[in-house]
This record gives C-alpha cells, structure tokens and sequence, in this order.
C-alpha cells in the first residue's frame, strides 16, 4: 500500500479516534438527541441535491438510516451524555464486530467461525472486567454501559444493511441519503424525552464549540472518514485496511485521557487490552486458520509424495 494510503488511514483513525471526545464536547453543549439531529441535517443537507440516490431499494435505504445512524448514535450520544466515559465507549463500541458476526449467523446464515467465537468470549470478558474494575476515579454507569452496547448492536445491524445492499453500492451516496431518515426520529425524540425548552434554550446559547463539535461529527468525521476509509477498501485488501481500525479506540482512550482527563483503574486498563486482544482474534483468526490448513496442506503433500516415491 502507498505511504499517502497508510496516510490516509492513519487520518481515519485518528478522526474516528478523537470522535468520542468531541462527542462529549457535543452532549455537554446539546441534549445528546437534538445532536444527533444536527449532525445528520448537516450530512443530508445539502448533500442530496448534488449526490445521486443510491441503487439500492427504499426499503434497505430506510433500514441504513434508522440502524447505523440514528439508532447507533442515538444510544451513544445519550450514554456519553448519562457519563459513560469518551474513551471507554470508543473501545465497548467495537463490539459491533461480534454483533455483526451473530447477526449475519441469524439472518444471513454465514458460518461461525471457531476463531469468532473465541474472540468473543475474549471480548466479553473484558468488557465484564471494566465493568467490575470501574472505581470511583472514573465509575461506568450500568445503564450508559448497556446503551453504549445498544449502539454496537445498532452499528451491527447496520453492517447486515451494507450487506445486503451489496459491494457495488456507493457508500458516499448511502451515507449521505441515509442521513436523511433519521433526522426527523431525533427530533421528535429529542421533543418527547428532552423537552421543547432544552431543544431551544441550547439552541438559543449556542457556542462555538456546539458549533465546532457539530461540524466535526458531520464534516470529519463522516464525511472525510467514511470517503477516505472507502476508497481504500475499493482499493487494497479487506484484510489488510481492516485491522487498522485496532487503533481506534486506542486514539479514543489516550485523547480522551489529555483532553479530557479520563483516568481508569489498573484494572479497566487491563480489560481494555482484553478486549482489543479478542477484536484482534476476530481480524486476524480468519488469517491464521488459513495460513494453519495450508501448512497441513503442503506437509500432506509431501508426505504423500515421499510414500510415492518410496513405493517407486
């Protein structure tokens, strides 16, 4: 791969990485609903009017935005607001591989492979770990924890979309006309459960960094991101520009420690690196099977060729 692509994915790390404290910037500034409405008017609008509609039917287009983007982020922006820590939920996040991977079993009848479901057990014993190790420097709330796993299952299921909709679709053109559904289920949730008067006394105080915070999660971190990490799946190997996304919540936890002073315990350091070990069984388990069947493989060969041989 090119230096300006490891460049370029370096970029989308850090982006996706940093995303998590700049969404607790955002929920500090708005109600976490009414924020999820603006970043997603900002990525519809207007985008629409230049971008063609993807070829996929309206029915996935609805299923993309109600999953991957309202549902997602309407469970992580109201569990950040609820105090799960930024950098603790960009690493619990990730956990949508494994949804995607039980999702796709159930509805798609892929296989599971041995090496998942190791890498699950892995990963839910870390996230058990954070759980547990959570202590009064930095406490995990129950309930935004389990919000936090609600976007995973959302990302997940957004994943199952993407699927279907099939590997020629423009993911640019999906994002952007996806956005346009969910921007009316954030309002009128925002309406329901954070109230009229909330929705209009942050808008009424608006500051530049709700302003900043919104452009960010629209602009960079959609926009560019989704775009760069596309072209360079259209480009190289899945299995060479996926496990870059290892890094992500490692960005996540080191920004959110400087710029928002996040400290965690010794023992949710150590379930973090539990679960970015079983985030990496899932990348690389695929590989490493592969790689194991054709070394059995090639001495099989061999040895059948030397009973040939001695049978000569």
């Amino acid at each position: 791969m090119p230096l300006r692509h490891w460049l370029a994915a370096l970029l989308v790390v850090l982006l996706w990485g940093l995303n998590f404290v700049v969404i607790k910037f955002g929920v500090n500034e708005f109600p976490p609903l009414l924020l999820g409405a603006l970043r997603f008017a900002l990525v519809a609008f207007p985008a629409i009017l230049f971008l063609p509609r993807p070829v996929i039917s309206l029915r996935l287009l609805l299923l993309f935005g109600l999953t991957l983007c309202f549902g997602q982020f309407a469970f992580l922006f109201s569990a950040i607001a609820m105090g799960m820590p930024a950098g603790l939920a960009s690493l619990v996040l990730q956990s949508q591989a494994f949804f995607s991977v039980l999702i796709a079993a159930l509805l798609l009848n892929e296989k599971v492979r041995l090496h998942s479901v190791v890498a699950m057990v892995v990963a839910a014993i870390g996230l058990a770990v954070i759980e547990i190790g959570a202590d009064l420097a930095q406490p995990v709330p129950l309930f935004a924890f389990f919000l936090t796993l609600c976007a995973a299952f959302s990302w997940g299921c957004g994943n199952i979309v993407i699927k279907k909709a099939g590997p020629a679709v423009n993911m640019f053109s999906l994002l952007t006309w996806g956005a346009v559904f969910p921007v009316f289920p954030f309002l009128l949730a925002s309406w329901l459960f954070e109230g009229p008067q909330a929705m209009v006394q942050s808008l009424a105080n608006l500051s530049w960094t709700g302003v900043g915070s919104v452009m960010y999660l629209a602009y960079a971190a959609s926009f560019i991101g989704y775009y760069l990490w596309g072209r360079l799946l259209a480009q190289h190997p899945v299995s060479l520009v996926t496990p870059m996304s290892l890094m992500i919540p490692v960005v996540g936890l080191l920004s959110a420690e400087v710029v928002l002073h996040e400290k965690l315990s010794l023992v949710q350091w150590l379930g973090s690196a539990v679960v970015v070990a079983g985030l990496a069984i899932n990348i690389f388990g695929s590989k490493l099977s592969r790689g194991r069947v054709a070394v059995v493989s090639q001495k099989t060969k061999i040895r059948v060729s030397a009973a040939t041989d001695k049978g000569r």
